[in-house]
């Protein structure tokens, strides 16, 4: 498994980068209304073409295919797995020859009737013991959409049965301004 993080979301050309990404990704990038998206789009896409050249030797652009729940695969390349995720902090990529799924999120504060929607009582409890509750929160939050991004369904409606520490194993890690978990099958 390859990750990369990168913070360095205005430290990069923007318009050098879209030339040089795939139309689909560009179109993409584009769709954001703020510049700030539009560079967090570009430099997660950007982080996976490197993971790509540097653990497969590939380097042309990755075409996406995505399944019905939206999920992207690499066109051309079934054995490979990835999966990105960008917060306003940070873009993440996660390159694996197993499925795998990631998520990252900026700390921030939470509302009583989210973590109610979407956690179940036992994180709850943690949520509210924890020195930190807004992290708390983020950590399983980016548990839950990790497991999500990897099973390919996308976020469901029933949030709250998503964790499943016998099935999967979680790599979860706190930066100061934002939490990024993985999520693969054990």
């Amino acid at each position: 498994m390859r990750v990369l993080v990168s913070e360095n979301i205005w430290e990069f050309d923007l318009e050098a980068a879209l030339k040089d990404i795939s139309a689909q990704r560009r179109e993409q990038a584009l769709k954001f209304k703020f510049e700030q998206g539009q560079r967090l789009c570009v430099l997660a896409y950007l982080l996976l073409k490197k993971a790509l050249r540097e653990t497969y030797g590939i380097t042309d652009n990755p075409i996406f295919e995505y399944n019905e729940h939206g999920k992207p695969s690499i066109v051309g390349h079934p054995e490979i797995f990835f999966n990105l995720s960008h917060c306003k902090e940070a873009a993440i990529c996660v390159v694996s020859d197993q499925p795998i799924g990631v998520d990252v999120e900026s700390i921030r504060e939470y509302k009583e009737s989210l973590v109610n929607y979407t956690m179940n009582d036992e994180e709850i409890a943690q949520i509210h013991s924890a020195e930190d509750p807004a992290a708390a929160f983020i950590r399983l939050w980016t548990m839950k959409e990790a497991t999500t991004k990897l099973i390919g369904t996308g976020i469901s409606n029933d949030m709250k049965t998503v964790i499943d520490t016998t099935r999967y194993k979680y790599t979860t890690v706190n930066r100061q301004r934002y939490i990024y978990t993985i999520c693969e099958n054990t």
